[in-house]
Formats: structure tokens, C-alpha cells, sequence
């Protein structure tokens, strides 16, 4: 399975995986509004890789067969300063009483 995968300037580390080149029929008008303008990072052949970085090749895969496209958000970012304040033997964050 060939697909098309786009970024978005409004989201660092979200693509949106769609079947082909401007192939963005299937996903929701309300997606598309928050997602922005899509540009092209690259057309991908599914079957002829054995993983994709930081997604399921079968998830999309799957996903694309199901909806028409597969959407992949940013991984969730580490709050350093709770895991350091926890380091250090501190409640994770700062009870504010006003």
C-alpha cells in the first residue's frame, strides 16, 4: 500500500497518513481545519518496510483501510521540573493556595 504522509507547521511531531497524493477526502473537514495546510513529507510503500519512525506500519495500515487516513500525534513531553522536584524528594508539583 502506497500512502502519502503530510506534516503540519501548527504541531511540531504530528503527520497525517493519507492513501495517496492529496488524497484527503476521507478525513474530516474539522481535522483538516486544525491540522492547517499539509505539505508533503513523503510517499511511503507501506508493505516494503519493516517499521515507520515513531508509528505501527500495520496501525496505519489498518487505519487507512478503515477511515481513509491515519493521524499521528507528537509524543508526550516529560515534565522535568515534576520529575526533578520528585528526584529530589519533593511532591511533583506545587500546591498553590491563595
Amino acid at each position: 500500500m502506497l500512502c502519502a504522509v503530510y506534516k503540519t507547521r501548527k504541531k511540531e511531531g504530528m503527520y497525517l497518513y493519507v492513501p495517496g497524493k492529496n488524497a484527503f477526502d476521507d478525513v474530516p473537514d474539522v481535522l483538516m481545519d486544525k491540522f492547517g495546510n499539509p505539505e508533503l513529507v513523503m510517499l511511503v510503500a507501506l508493505d516494503k518496510h519493516h517499521r515507520l519512525a515513531g508509528v505501527d506500519k500495520n496501525d496505519v495500515k489498518g487505519a487507512i483501510e478503515e477511515k481513509g487516513f491515519y493521524l499521528q500525534m507528537p509524543p508526550k513531553q516529560e515534565d522535568l521540573l515534576a520529575s526533578h522536584r520528585q528526584s529530589l524528594g519533593m511532591p511533583p508539583h506545587v500546591d498553590k493556595k491563595c
